[in-house]
């Protein structure tokens, strides 16, 4: 399930960053690698639980699942949380400077 999670997350951030491919003031791009980045990673984990369950893989207890599931949607809010911060630290439309140095 975490797997499945990342891989959504970054397929629809990377429609979203294709629909918008000439601005890229957003960095929507980096929130893409992140996703991505974690789907490689819980891919490769998949093949070595893989080679050590065999077939008991393929059916995986429900609470194992759910746990899986919170796994991976805490991956893509971290991922969230961090292109945030990135956006509010280079903040490309100039919206905190203009609200922290806005004159009264």
């Amino acid at each position: 399930m975490t797997l499945l999670t990342t891989v959504f997350a970054a397929i629809i951030c990377t429609i979203i960053w294709y629909k918008k491919l000439p601005d890229t003031t957003m960095k929507l791009g980096t929130l893409c690698l992140m996703y991505w980045g974690a789907s490689l990673m819980w891919l490769i984990d998949a093949f070595f639980e893989y080679a050590e369950l065999r077939e008991e893989y393929f059916n995986p207890a429900p609470l194992d699942m759910l746990n899986d599931f919170y796994l991976g949607l805490s991956v893509v809010a971290l991922g969230l949380i961090i292109w945030l911060a990135i956006l509010i630290i280079k903040d490309p439309k100039k919206v905190v400077k203009t609200a922290l140095f806005k004159k009264n």
